[in-house]
C-alpha cells in the first residue's frame, strides 16, 4: 500500500491502478481533448488518470496540477476545497 505520493509513483502502472481502485475515492470524470480524465482522492492527494479511448489504455497517472486550465472543468462539476479554487 502506498502511504505517500512518492510511494505511489514508485509503483508500476498496474499497481497504481489497483491502489486507486482499492483505496482511492473516485471524484469525477471529465473529457479533455482525446482523454477521459478521472480524478481520484487518495490519502489526501488528488490524482488524475488519463485514459485514451482510441488506444484503450491508461496513458498517464499524475498529481493534480491545481494551476492547470483543467481545474475549471472540475470546478464546474464539483465543489473542491476552498484552498484549491482559483
Amino acid at each position: 500500500m502506498a502511504n505517500t505520493f512518492f510511494d505511489f509513483f514508485e509503483l508500476n502502472v498496474q499497481d497504481q491502478v489497483k491502489e486507486l481502485y482499492q483505496n482511492g475515492k473516485f471524484i469525477v470524470g471529465i473529457r479533455y481533448y482525446g482523454y477521459k480524465v478521472n480524478l481520484y482522492l487518495l490519502h489526501d492527494y488528488y490524482l488524475e488518470v488519463f485514459y485514451n479511448h482510441k488506444l484503450d489504455k491508461i496513458e498517464k497517472i499524475d498529481l493534480l496540477d491545481f494551476s492547470h486550465s483543467r481545474m475549471k472543468f472540475y470546478a464546474d462539476q464539483i465543489s473542491l476545497p476552498s484552498f484549491i479554487n482559483p
